[in-house]
């Protein structure tokens, strides 16, 4: 547990409010910050704000922790947990990355084809619930990247897809990870300065 005094020269934040963060890691893969007043309720879910507000100096004197962080960190966790499951595929990661873009591309391709004469076969539903439901395999992901950036067909991504997952080289399946709780890594609160000096 770290607690720092937030100094007046730092402009990222309003200095007469308390920042309480959060760093979770989730086990699709994904990491969040979460930032939450002394009330629990959020105020950010900007990443890059959190992360500016949190940084401290070297020699930035350590306080006592608040009676009120655990309550905060818990507040904090329940935050990023409803922003997950309310943001529709909040564990495909980042909207522009290759997860997210090719599981928006092929579910929009199975709508497509769903009602005509040739629909869309098993396997490829398949890799679609892997690929919601676990993070992809760094080769995957860079073969992903590089694919879509050259412009593959729908169909092409469909059928590259398909033998990733056969060749097991599509996701990190791991069937244990699916019911364990975010694991918090680090939670941080910091004050304005009470020193008059």
């Amino acid at each position: 547990m770290t607690e720092c005094v937030v100094k007046k020269r730092a402009k990222a934040i309003d200095v007469t409010m308390s920042l309480h963060g959060m760093w979770a890691s989730f086990t699709e893969g994904n990491d969040a910050l979460a930032w939450v007043n002394r009330k629990g309720e959020n105020v950010t879910q900007s990443q890059l704000a959190i992360l500016r507000a949190a940084a401290c100096s070297y020699d930035t004197r350590p306080i006592e922790r608040p009676p009120e962080q655990h309550e905060l960190v818990r507040r904090a966790v329940e935050h990023i947990v409803e922003e997950e499951t309310r943001s529709i595929g909040g564990q495909l990661g980042a909207a522009s990355g290759a997860r997210r873009k090719t599981y928006a591309r092929l579910k929009e391709y199975i709508d497509t084809i769903q009602p005509t004469l040739f629909p869309a076969p098993p396997e490829l539903h398949s890799a679609l619930e892997d690929i919601y439901k676990y993070p992809l395999q760094e080769t995957a992901r860079d073969t992903l990247n590089r694919q879509l950036r050259s412009g593959i067909s729908d169909e092409q991504l469909a059928s590259l897809v398909i033998d990733l997952r056969a060749d097991n080289r599509l996701c990190q399946v791991h069937e244990h990870l699916e019911s364990q709780e975010p694991q918090i890594i680090c939670s941080l609160g910091l004050f304005e300065s009470t020193d008059t000096g």
